[in-house]
């Protein structure tokens, strides 16, 4: 069982000097396909309204971001080590990753495991090493952990040395409570967003406000010039 820490229980990293930016992000998807992502939820399986929504959001990212996908849960092994390691990166951070990302989640189908900590583990240590400024990750999952660890005690621990790692959560289908507040404060303690999609346009609009919005203020200040 996780120990739910309350608000106060930890500090909330607030990066000021965050600023997203036309060029130079640098933008990791870590991506659910555990088993329970095969569930339908208005007459699709949650994995298929997931691969609809990255076909509709990839080519409104500007092409100066570097874009990369990491997955978990794709593979299923009868031998809980195994199973709770789970996770790959399909593609690596680099620009113009639209088609590349979209026929390489096409392949996939959720078997396994939830492993979200040693997924971010692996992205922060991996995934992300040698890119300089903020690096942005977006953890998008129908659930919480089950590989014993914790995702929000990895992100306080991260905080400490680390002030480049930005993790935004949408928690799609999610209904356990201490789940929600584990995957709450994994976003909160790094500065990041957490939100809760329940439906197929919940998920669309979630994304979208993670990732539209800052092209728009950022053409916005440019026409103003």
């Amino acid at each position: 069982m996780f120990i739910v820490l309350p608000i106060w229980a930890y500090e909330v990293y607030t990066p000021d000097n965050y600023k997203y930016q036309e060029s130079g992000d640098k933008l990791l998807f870590v991506v659910d396909f555990s088993n329970s992502m095969s569930e339908y939820l208005e007459h699709k399986t949650k994995v298929n309204h997931v691969k609809e929504m990255m076909a509709y959001i990839l080519p409104q990212i500007s092409p100066n971001t570097q874009v990369g996908v990491r997955v978990y849960g794709h593979t299923c092994n009868i031998i809980a080590f195994n199973a709770c390691r789970s996770s790959e990166l399909i593609v690596p951070l680099g620009l113009n990753n639209t088609t590349k990302i979209g026929s390489e989640m096409l392949k996939l189908k959720p078997k396994g495991m939830t492993p979200i900590t040693y997924s971010l583990k692996q992205a922060v240590k991996k995934d992300l090493r040698g890119f300089d400024g903020i690096k942005h990750i977006i953890l998008l999952t129908d659930g919480g952990e089950n590989c014993d660890e914790s995702p929000c005690d990895y992100a306080i621990e991260l905080m400490k040395n680390r002030r480049d790692i930005k993790i935004d959560v949408i928690a799609f289908n999610v209904t356990d409570d201490d789940d929600l507040a584990q995957l709450k404060c994994t976003a909160d303690v790094t500065g990041g967003n957490f939100t809760e999609a329940d439906t197929r346009a919940q998920l669309f609009r979630s994304m979208e406000n993670f990732i539209v919005p800052h092209k728009r203020v950022e053409a916005s200040i440019y026409t103003g010039e």
